[in-house]
């Protein structure tokens, strides 16, 4: 048994250990090989400030503590029965490759170790090594910690179809089947939809055991209305202060920034829950950099700030054009019924109802305090108490730079992470292994935590169009 054990070979590639540092302890039962040229490609990136640095010392370390164990060459074993040992290039391999690189030393080492008996499988988040060794018929796969698929990862609702009739029931039946069945999680939501008309549905927000609530339409001071069930179901996490975490998914135009700031600007300047909004969004160019930015800090941010102030802008123009209209039909209604009014108690009267629930332009709120935008480098060691945290496209942020931020989180705070797992612009992350998709899945059943992922574009039907035909 322990020879077979022995005879099989995971061989790691430099960016699984730069993606992950602690890959090497992921498997069971099996030789995990480390080629010396991966250690030399790990002391390259070793002085890096940056995320892949930090992690290239850390999987240093791991080995290095591993040391004192046994000798790294001949193999050491680990507590899950798996054996981590130091590959050497043999000279006698020959390739149909120059060696030019890295990658080709370590084909050659893999080739040795195959010949030697060993079955040898390559893993690597690298597509043109992993080309190379399928060529000289080496087993290849992608390391994924996260075994999430674009099928199966989680939404955070589901949808089931119901006879009409369980409609005059303040809650379906069909809920007290899925309660007994355990098949959901914790705020977990089920949209249930008429089976022969799905425009009559109701959507229910599962609260553990065999409880149910029902997700109504939040009561906004704003002309603003979910336009979807699924943003019904985000706007109910959003505002829901028991909530701290919220994940919002889904592709372009669904609505997950704009909803986010919505809830937050609500929270913020009308109810008073948070002391301020807090909005940041990783530096991840899409296609060719055109280089430096001019300017200090905030005006290199507002480059990278634009999403947000288009968002902002709609939901100004919106709420202050019907609080311009309201105004206009409440002063018609004094002037005719209040004629001998005092003018200037009726000036009064005027700037108070116009004031009253309009919203002020992003750098005006910005100036004032209650929103601020800032860069996502600068928040490591902080700690953000009373404020509503947004992180958009925080699909380009890895598994750990969610945690960093997140565990920033201070006493009375809420954090909503969005993104489009489908549009991930770091070459270093895909739909399994970024930051948002990894997070909602490891958080799910969590009773500060709900995620929603939003299917129906609303931007404009040119935008739904070209998510589904590009």
């Amino acid at each position: 048994m322990t020879q077979k054990i022995k005879q099989k070979l995971y061989v790691l590639d430099t960016n699984v250990l730069l993606h992950n540092p602690t890959a090497p302890f992921q498997f069971e039962g099996v030789r995990i090989g480390i080629p010396a040229i991966v250690l030399e490609e790990l002391d390259q990136f070793k002085r890096e400030s940056t995320d892949r640095g930090r992690n290239a010392r850390e999987a240093i370390r791991q080995l290095d503590a591993l040391r004192n164990k046994g000798s790294l060459g001949e193999g050491v074993e680990l507590d899950n029965g798996s054996v981590v040992q130091v590959l050497f290039r043999q000279d006698d391999v020959k390739l149909p490759f120059a060696f030019v690189n890295g990658d080709n030393e370590l084909l050659s080492t893999m080739i040795a170790y195959k010949n030697r008996g060993y079955d040898v499988q390559f893993i690597s988040k690298d597509l043109n090594a992993r080309v190379k060794a399928d060529a000289l018929r080496i087993p290849t796969i992608d390391f994924q910690a996260e075994n999430i698929t674009k099928e199966e990862f989680y939404q955070g609702w589901v949808r089931v179809q119901v006879p009409s009739v369980q409609f005059k029931s303040e809650f379906p039946p069909i809920l007290d089947e899925m309660a007994k069945e355990g098949i959901l999680e914790l705020n977990q939501f089920v949209l249930v939809e008429a089976r022969h008309n799905p425009h009559q549905f109701r959507v229910f927000c599962y609260m553990g055991g065999k409880k149910f609530r029902a997700v109504n339409e939040p009561h906004l001071q704003w002309p603003l209305r979910p336009k979807n069930p699924q943003q019904l179901m985000a706007l109910d996490l959003l505002l829901n202060e028991n909530i701290q975490f919220v994940a919002l998914l889904g592709p372009a135009g669904t609505g997950k920034t704009f909803l986010a700031l919505l809830a937050g600007l609500h929270k913020v300047l009308v109810e008073n829950v948070y002391e301020k909004m807090l909005i940041s969004r990783p530096v991840v160019p899409l296609g060719r950099d055109i280089g430096y930015l001019p300017g200090d800090i905030k005006e290199k941010l507002h480059s990278w700030m634009l999403p947000i102030y288009d968002n902002m802008e709609f939901i100004v123009h919106t709420v202050n054009m019907d609080r311009h209209l309201q105004r206009i039909e409440t002063d018609e209604h004094h002037d005719h019924y209040d004629e001998h009014r005092d003018k200037k108690s009726k000036h009064k009267h005027k700037k108070e109802k116009h004031s009253r629930g309009a919203i002020m332009p992003l750098d005006e709120l910005a100036y004032r305090g209650k929103v601020s935008l800032e860069a996502i480098t600068y928040m490591r060691g902080r700690s953000i108490p009373y404020q509503y945290i947004l992180i958009d496209e925080a699909q380009n942020l890895t598994p750990h730079e969610v945690k960093t931020i997140v565990t920033r989180v201070g006493q009375g705070s809420k954090i909503i992470l969005a993104g489009d797992p489908y549009q991930i612009d770091s070459p270093y992350l895909d739909f399994a292994s970024n930051g948002l998709v990894v997070t909602s899945e490891r958080f799910k059943g969590q009773g500060i935590f709900g995620t929603v992922f939003l299917e129906t574009s609303e931007r404009s039907e040119l935008s739904k169009l070209a998510g589904e035909l590009l």
